[in-house]
C-alpha cells in the first residue's frame, strides 16, 4: 500500500494554488431555517456544550460555523470532486466499485424513481487506506483530501468531547470508545443531476446513518431534509457550513439520549447538487452499545451490545427487506 504523506499545514503548491481560478462565481449562502446553527467561534465552552447537546437531544442535526476548517480548502474539494465526475465514463470506471463500499457507482434505481452516482474510499486510519480507490484525475486529488481529512478528524475530537461532557463523562470518552486512532472515516461524494422531475425522483432516500456521526459539506443547491415533528424540513445552505448529523452508534452509546435523526436527499429541477460527507464509525470488530457510566438499576440499556460488523450486517438485511416490500 502506497505511504500516506504527512503535512503539518494546508499545502500552498502550485498545484493547488491554480485550483482558485476556478472557484470565482462561487454562489453565497443564505440562512438557516430552523436546524441549529452552532458558532464554533465562541470562547465559552460550557455553551458550547450545551448547544451541541441540545442539538443531538433534540435534533440529531445541527450546522457549525466558524470550524477552523479553511475555506479555501473546503472550495478545492469541492472543485475535485466536481472535476472527476466531469471526466469521461472510461476514466471514473477506473477508479469502479468492486466488492467492498469503496468506488465509483453510477446506477439508475428503478428508473425515475432513485438516482445513485458516487464515489466513496476510506480517509483514515491509514492503514486501511487503499489508494486504487482515490482518483488520479484530477492530480490535486489526493492532496486535498488528505488536508481535508485531518481537519475533520480535528472536528470530530472536537464534537466529540462536547457530547461527552454533555453526558457527564470525560471530554475523551467517545473518542475512545469509538476507537481512538483506529476509528474509520470514510468519504462519499454524491453527485445529483438536475431532473426535471425532481418531484418523482429521490436522490438518497430516508435513513439514518449506520455510523456514529457524519459531517456533510453541501454545494449551494438545496436538497438535504431531515424529519422532524411528523414532518420533512429542509436543511438550508449556510456558505461554508459543516452539517452534523447523529448516526445511530452515538445513539445506541448514549443509551438513546442523542437522536440519530432520519433524512433524505432530493434533486433539484435545474441545478447540479453534490455532497461530500464523511462518515465517521467505529471499527469493524469493535462491540458497541450504551456507555456502562450511563446505565443502571434505574436506566437499563435500551440496546443490545454488538460488534459494529453484526449491527451493520442485520441493518443491510433490514433494509433489504423493507426494499422487497417497499417495492
Amino acid at each position: 500500500m502506497e505511504e500516506e504523506r504527512n503535512h503539518d499545514t494546508f499545502s500552498s503548491s502550485s498545484s493547488l494554488q491554480s485550483l482558485n481560478k476556478q472557484l470565482a462565481g462561487t454562489t453565497p449562502g443564505g440562512n438557516a431555517d430552523d436546524v441549529p446553527v452552532v458558532d464554533l467561534s465562541v470562547s465559552d465552552e460550557e455553551l458550547l456544550v450545551s448547544e451541541v447537546t441540545k442539538a443531538s437531544e433534540e435534533w440529531g442535526v445541527f450546522q457549525v460555523v466558524n470550524h477552523g476548517i479553511p475555506t479555501e480548502l473546503m472550495q478545492q474539494l469541492q472543485v475535485v470532486g466536481k472535476q472527476f465526475f466531469e471526466l469521461a465514463e472510461a476514466e471514473k470506471e477506473a477508479v469502479a466499485k468492486e466488492e467492498d463500499i469503496e468506488g465509483y457507482k453510477r446506477n439508475y434505481l428503478q428508473g425515475i424513481k432513485a438516482w445513485d452516482e458516487h464515489l466513496c474510499h476510506r480517509l483514515s486510519p491509514p492503514s486501511l487506506i487503499n489508494y486504487k480507490y482515490w482518483p488520479k484525475n484530477p492530480p490535486q486529488y489526493r492532496e486535498v483530501n488528505e488536508e481535508y481529512t485531518r481537519h475533520m478528524k480535528k472536528l470530530t475530537e472536537k464534537i466529540l468531547g462536547w457530547l461527552s461532557e454533555g453526558l457527564g463523562l470525560p471530554s475523551v470518552t467517545l473518542t475512545q470508545r469509538l476507537g481512538g486512532e483506529m476509528t474509520e472515516y470514510v468519504i462519499r461524494v454524491n453527485y445529483y443531476q438536475p431532473s426535471q422531475k425532481s418531484e418523482l425522483v429521490i436522490g438518497g432516500a430516508a435513513h439514518t446513518d449506520i455510523g456514529a456521526i457524519t459531517h456533510l459539506l453541501p454545494n449551494e443547491v438545496p436538497g438535504l431534509q431531515v424529519f422532524k415533528d411528523e414532518q420533512w424540513l429542509n436543511v438550508e445552505y449556510i456558505d461554508s457550513a459543516v452539517v452534523v448529523i447523529i448516526g445511530d452508534q452515538l445513539m445506541r452509546m448514549s443509551n438513546g439520549r442523542y437522536k440519530n435523526v432520519l433524512h433524505r436527499a432530493k434533486l433539484d429541477k435545474e441545478r447540479l447538487r453534490i455532497s461530500w460527507p464523511v462518515f465517521v464509525a467505529p471499527r469493524l470488530d469493535l462491540l458497541v452499545g450504551p456507555l456502562p457510566e450511563l446505565t443502571g438499576d434505574e436506566t437499563p440499556p435500551k440496546f443490545e451490545t454488538l460488534a459494529y460488523k453484526d449491527y451493520m450486517h442485520q441493518t443491510f438485511a433490514k433494509w433489504a427487506v423493507e426494499k422487497v416490500y417497499s417495492s
